[in-house]
């Protein structure tokens, strides 16, 4: 883990004008946001993680990294065979998502030090061309890996919880609400997300 991203201390000014957020700001002092600062890494996981529960996806994930001996790298990942994989719990598709990831990475076709170039609707774009990641997995890759300031995700339906309960509104909130906190929360949407969620769930999220 790393530091608090360099923001953050201007996001807790500038998102305490909210009576909510305020509150949530000053109950949850004790963690920040941080990234893990390896998007292979990341990327592997979210494609784990994907329709199945918390407790399965890192019981698979350990089987992955004892299969890969610790060291989950592109070389190391391409070459084990697909049915070594699918050991670890992994379905066909998310074999196939990340083998064809894994390559990517050793042939260059894609490149992860472009993203830092791109704005977060390019970037979202550019990730969800990969195989098993979608808008929602690529906007955890740009919180959690890229540390961007203004990520909101509204298919993510912790948030959408989360603001059901804190702003009292019906489950699943109007889209228009949503909206409208984006407005009130932008440029600091990202960690208007991160305390959403820990209202929910005291253990912060890493993706």
């Amino acid at each position: 883990m790393s530091k608090p991203p360099i923001y953050w201390s201007r996001a807790l000014k500038f998102l305490s004008k909210d009576k909510i957020m305020k509150k949530l700001i000053s109950k949850y002092k004790d963690k920040t946001l941080t990234t893990r600062k390896d998007i292979f890494l990341s990327l592997c996981k979210s494609i784990i993680g994907q329709q199945i529960s918390v407790a399965a996806a890192n019981s698979v994930f350990l089987k992955f990294k004892k299969e890969c001996r610790g060291k989950i790298n592109p070389k190391v990942v391409n070459a084990i065979t697909p049915s070594r994989l699918k050991k670890c719990g992994l379905s066909r598709q998310k074999v196939k998502g990340i083998k064809e990831l894994a390559k990517k990475f050793v042939n260059k076709t894609f490149n992860p030090r472009i993203i830092k170039k791109m704005g977060d609707e390019e970037a979202i774009i550019y990730l969800s061309e990969l195989r098993q990641i979608g808008r929602w997995s690529a906007e955890m890759i740009l919180l959690f890996t890229y540390n961007r300031s203004n990520i909101w995700p509204v298919q993510d339906i912790g948030l959408l919880r989360a603001i059901s309960n804190n702003y009292r509104k019906s489950y699943l909130p109007p889209m228009s609400y949503v909206n409208r906190l984006k407005k009130r929360f932008s440029p600091y949407c990202s960690v208007a997300t991160w305390y959403l969620w820990r209202s929910i769930d005291d253990e912060p999220i890493q993706y």
